[in-house]
């Protein structure tokens, strides 16, 4: 099997694996918000957290979205570029939000993940839906 043709089932696992996790952190959404927080939080401090944490998963799922689109449409599946990155991006975003949930990281530690595993992915796949179109 060449190595493009491996790209694309790797791919769909890794967005699957990253979508699942993203998931899991909707449904134990209260226990990390927690762990963001000191001891003696408030009811106001934790409804805050929260908050910032439901739009923050709600975005990425926005994002994710996008990247099936592209991804189903085969606008990118066989591109080997954005493969390769989403690939990339994909496995790491799954193992930092697995260490994310199970070492009780700080919930700013999800943006970076976000910003770097998430948006980057997306917006280049974005791009080549938009170029797609025009030509």
């Amino acid at each position: 099997m060449s190595a493009l043709k491996s790209l694309v089932p790797a791919r769909f696992l890794t967005l699957s694996a990253h979508l699942v996790i993203i998931i899991t952190l909707f449904w134990s959404r209260e226990n990390n918000v927690q762990s963001c927080l000191p001891l003696d939080f408030t009811e106001e401090q934790f409804k805050t957290e929260d908050t910032r944490l439901v739009v923050a998963l709600s975005v990425t799922l926005g994002l994710f979205a996008v990247e099936l689109a592209g991804f189903f449409s085969g606008v990118s599946m066989f591109n080997s570029n954005q493969g390769l990155l989403s690939l990339i991006a994909h496995s790491s975003a799954s193992v930092s939000l697995s260490l994310f949930v199970l070492q009780q990281w700080p919930c700013w530690a999800y943006w970076i993940i976000f910003s770097l595993c998430s948006v980057v992915p997306a917006v280049l796949e974005l791009i080549l839906l938009i170029s797609m179109k025009f030509v």
